[in-house]
């Protein structure tokens, strides 16, 4: 192995020590094929962190429209009003679905769409009051940053306004969707006219100072440089920071903290997208990925390798490699749709334990905010 490929052993120090990541650690972690090293590395912080377990949890996805005003290049997902395949939810058929999912046992729902040029604020405010009232106890996590920023427009509010009202009707917490690549040649390649860095940013820092814990992504893969996902990493770092610092400051139950529970790094799908020409990531390159954002986060307690974006197999393989959650049983997700796969992507408690099981943790049912669920009469133990 040359100089120009080999990890540098002060990296693996600073590991071991506990130490913070510099960017240019984080490039010399890019530009190393050791993939080996860097995946012990980040095993090493997975279980100094969270030990043998490997987290999963019980939720069900909802799409409510695919209608959206914005035509990113990378998106196969969304469509034009009246277009085929376009489609929109009435709010009783969202809240039967959510139904459904409580009724079966799901703890959370999540739920995302389209930025759809028509549907009024009430639209979701009715979603989730009718959620809450009839599902007590099941977490809704909904809306990306992009969705919050659009409702803001729509309802002629503040963000905060916004985000205070849609608490108030029952949103628990924001995914973390969105966020693609912090970085300004990315966005106007690949999803021009999207909300850039600095408005998701405002989002995710207003919901924490309103006590509203939220998730992050990363898509990568498409036309991104390894030192703009360095970079965006780093972003995500501190502002995971000072909403930590805040949660510290914080010492009144009337000023609650929230900060992010979870990365949810990307794999892009170019199939049916503008992008489609594009090879999109390879498997030992969402290993490295994986693995370095374990690496770069020291301030996140979570990074999922979740199994529709990395594929079953590969996310096995990601718990060791520095990734803690499979996510869960998901149902239906029509965000991306892999060759020979469609709406119904689902996975059933069983098949989530055995598959963490094979891979060597013990698997472990969380609700959205990683507090542990133990069933009665459930086995718990690899």
């Amino acid at each position: 192995m040359t100089a120009r490929t080999a990890l540098p052993p002060e990296i693996a120090e600073k590991v071991a020590a506990g130490e913070r990541l510099t960017f240019e650690d984080g490039l010399a972690l890019q530009n190393s094929r050791d993939i080996h090293a860097i995946g012990r590395l980040a095993h090493m912080v997975r279980t100094r962190l969270h030990g043998n377990k490997a987290f999963y949890n019980r939720n069900r996805h909802i799409n409510y429209t695919n209608v959206c005003a914005l035509s990113c290049r990378f998106c196969s997902f969304y469509r034009k009003r009246g277009e085929e395949g376009a489609y929109e939810m009435p709010v009783e058929q969202v809240i039967e679905v959510a139904q459904k999912a409580h009724q079966a046992g799901a703890t959370e729902v999540h739920i995302v769409g389209g930025l759809h040029p028509w549907l009024k604020f009430d639209y979701y405010l009715d979603i989730l009051r009718g959620i809450s009232q009839s599902c007590p106890g099941l977490h809704i996590k909904a809306f990306t940053a992009v969705e919050i920023v659009h409702l803001s427009r729509i309802a002629r509010m503040s963000i905060e306004e916004v985000l205070v009202a849609l608490r108030e009707a029952g949103l628990g917490s924001l995914p973390g969707g969105g966020a693609e690549i912090f970085d300004d040649r990315v966005h106007d390649v690949a999803f021009k006219g999207k909300v850039r860095e600095d408005k998701w940013f405002e989002v995710h820092r207003t919901a924490h100072s309103l006590g509203i814990f939220s998730n992050a992504t990363m898509l990568y893969g498409h036309v991104e440089t390894p030192e703009q996902r360095i970079r965006h990493l780093i972003k995500l770092r501190e502002l995971q920071d000072e909403s930590l610092q805040a949660m510290k400051d914080s010492n009144s139950p009337d000023t609650p903290r929230a900060a992010f529970n979870c990365l949810v790094p990307l794999s892009f799908a170019p199939e049916g997208s503008e992008l489609g020409e594009l090879p999109g990531p390879t498997g030992l390159s969402d290993l490295k990925t994986l693995a370095i954002s374990r690496l770069m986060l020291d301030n996140v307690p979570h990074i999922k390798a979740f199994w529709i974006m990395q594929g079953v197999g590969l996310s096995q393989v990601a718990l060791s490699w520095g990734c803690d959650d499979m996510d869960g049983t998901v149902v239906w997700y029509d965000i991306t749709k892999r060759v020979g796969h469609g709406t119904h992507q689902e996975m059933t408690v069983p098949q989530l334990k055995r598959l963490i099981r094979e891979a060597g943790f013990v698997p472990v049912e969380r609700d959205t905010v990683y507090r542990e669920i133990h069933r009665e009469n459930e086995v718990v133990s690899a």
